[in-house]
This record gives structure tokens, sequence and C-alpha cells, in this order.
């Protein structure tokens, strides 16, 4: 074991996931959303999660329930919810209340005083307010102890196969030098993951068809697969939804690499046939087999971007946009199918959170973790054992 970490805001534990693959012990997680509770429960088996409100969280709490005294964990993370932030919210600011729930977090870091921190969101928050936010972090990370540094990442760089940005602050109350990882893809460096490296070995699907529980389409076709898929044999979460068949005739006339502007116009939605040819650059959008997918969201929409199968003519499922942001197959996500996008849209890639917390300057270690406590102090919280 390397560290412990806490994870808040912890949505299914795509962040916690990374640092648990760089041999990090998971102690606990938080979030708000129940149905991604159920996903961070099954898929980490070794920590407890917190259900509710962050509001309704106390550093008490989390000190009871995993046994430690402050200034003893190792890492906190968190990604405070990003839609306040994000460049897709066209009416971002800082009077979006999700904007403030960082401060949240800042408050459970003066209750904890873990050794180190990290807090990721969208690169977006930058322009709010003309960086008011950021240096508001900076500030309240400072004024509680901690030096802090904060870079833009690029998930490609480091074997996921998708083009997703990210601001990470790093923070720590130590003398240790903060690090950010060092890109492992790329130009003179190994090649990026490609969308068909991620899900070439699915089922095939018909607009509408599940694959639940059946056997994957071939054996694991390259490494990344291999390492996704590991003991798993059947898969979980790949059922396509039913599009209308307008949308299905559409997609017939959109080549890889093509998108809305491929479609007859006459077949186009009402609202797009007044676009120009220069708007709505990834609606509709069939990806190339060897690109990089376009930014997971909360929702595989064909009018939000390059969401349909290169080779079949539907839109990606669950486990395909899970893929795409690096998650094991042993993840299988709660809920609908909408919240279930939700889960994986809202995640940091595994991959990414492993690169970042191998960066982190802690080493192997024998260290005894005392056993999570029982919650009968704390009746008030929505808790999973």
């Amino acid at each position: 074991m390397r560290g412990t970490v806490i994870d808040l805001f912890c949505g299914a534990g795509g962040l916690s996931e990374g640092f648990r693959q760089a041999g990090f012990r998971v102690l606990a997680g938080q979030d708000i959303d129940i149905k991604a509770g159920e996903t961070f429960v099954r898929t980490h088996p070794e920590a407890i999660f917190l259900g509710g409100p962050i509001q309704d969280v106390s550093a008490e709490t989390l000190l009871f329930r995993t046994g430690l005294r402050p200034g003893e964990l190792d890492v906190l993370v968190g990604g405070p919810p990003c839609q306040g932030y994000s460049v897709y919210n066209h009416q971002r600011g800082v009077h979006d209340p999700r904007a403030g729930l960082f401060r949240e977090y800042l408050r459970i870091v003066s209750g904890l005083k873990p050794k180190w921190l990290v807090m990721e969101n969208v690169s977006g928050i930058t322009s709010i307010a003309n960086g008011a936010i950021v240096e508001e972090i900076r500030r309240g990370m400072g004024k509680l102890g901690y030096r802090v540094e904060m870079q833009v990442l690029k998930a490609e760089d480091y074997g996921v196969p998708q083009a997703r940005r990210r601001m990470v602050f790093i923070a720590t109350r130590t003398d240790q030098l903060i690090r950010f990882p060092k890109p492992t893809h790329g130009p003179d460096l190994l090649p990026y993951v490609t969308i068909w490296d991620a899900i070439s070995d699915l089922p095939v699907l018909e607009n509408g068809e599940s694959a639940e529980g059946l056997r994957y389409r071939s054996k694991p076709k390259n490494t990344y697969q291999s390492i996704l898929r590991g003991k798993v044999v059947r898969v979980a979460n790949h059922s396509a939804p039913r599009l209308s068949a307008v949308n299905v005739q559409r997609m017939m006339h959109i080549p890889e690499g093509g998108s809305w502007r491929d479609i007859p116009f006459e077949l186009l939605p009402a609202g797009m046939k007044r676009a120009k040819r220069s708007d709505h650059t990834k609606r509709y959008g069939r990806p190339r087999k060897d690109d990089l997918s376009c930014t997971i969201l909360t929702k595989c929409d064909l009018h939000w971007g390059a969401y349909i199968h290169p080779e079949q003519n539907r839109s990606f499922t669950v486990r395909e946009a899970s893929r795409l942001q690096s998650f094991p197959d042993t993840f299988v996500f709660s809920g609908n199918r909408t919240e279930q996008f939700v889960q994986v849209g809202n995640a940091v890639p595994p991959l990414m959170g492993k690169a970042i917390a191998e960066a982190l300057p802690f080493e192997a270690t024998t260290k005894r973790i005392t056993k999570t406590k029982k919650p009968e102090k704390f009746p008030e919280l929505r808790l999973f054992a």
C-alpha cells in the first residue's frame, strides 16, 4: 500500500479507482447520488460510502468511520460537481449554486488535515469571473497551510482513448515537491489509444438491442482490452438506446469521419436546416476507428457530439462509454440507463487518476489500516457499509 485516500464527490469512483490501481487504499467515498453510491460500494468493497449532501458530512464523521486522527490521512481527493463551470453550460458562473461546492471540500480539509490534496474540475473553471474561483481555491488551500499548484491535463496523454481536459489542483502541507504526471502517450511516446482499440471486442448490437450478460465478440485484441476486461467473461451495461426511425435513416448516410453535413437536407432536423455549414461540427458525428473519442458527457446524445458507433447504425452504449473513459469491465453501473450514463460521464477517467496518483511521492508500505467503524453515532447519514 502506498497511502490512504478519501474521495469526496466520488460518483461511481473513477478517481478513487485510479488511486487504487496505483496502490493506494481507499477508505471512504461520499456523494449525493445514491445510484452512483451503489456502484461505488460494489466496486470498492474495502471502503465505506457516505450518501447525501456534502453539507451534511463532517470531518468528524469521516475520522470516526475510518479510524483516523486529524493529520493521518495521506490524500483527500475530489471533484466538486462541474456543471456550474463547464464550457457546455452557457449560463455558467459564480451564481450557480454548484459553483461553490469547492468550499465544502475545503471545510472537510480543515478538519481532516490530510497530507496531500487532489482536486479536479473542468478546464472551464478558469474562465469564471476572470479566474476568481480559481484564485479563491488557491487562497483557501493556502490559508489552511497548503502549497498548491494547478495544471490542465489531457486524458489522452495517459492512455485514455478520449480527448478530455481537466484542471487538476495538487496541494501539500509537507515539504515535498509537487509533481504532475508526465505524458506517456502521444508524439514520440506510446501511440494514443483509439476508439477501436477500446471497443472492438464488444458484441455487435442493432439499434435498441441489448447484449446484457452475453460473451464478448472476440478475445482481447490488444493490451488495453486485456487490462480492462481482466477476468470478466460476460458483458454488462451494453444495450443500445432505441433511436427513432428517422435517426436511423440519418445515420445510414453518415460515413466514418462524417457528421450532420452528410445527411440529406430533407432528413435534417428542422433546426439544423437553418444551420451554417460551420456550425454544430460534432453533431451527428460518426468518428473514425482510429480517432480519439470526443469528450464523454452525461449522455451520448447524437445532438451533443460524435457518438455514433463507427460501424453500427446506433449510438454508443454505457459499456462503450465506460471503455472510452478507461473504466474496468468489473464496474457494473447501477440504475437505469440515464443514471448509468451520468455516472460514466461525470467521472474522472481511472487511468488519468492513476497517473496523478503515481506522480505523488508515496512509497509502498506495510502500514496497518484501522478497520472502519460502524455508523451507530451518526444514524442521520445515509451510509453504506
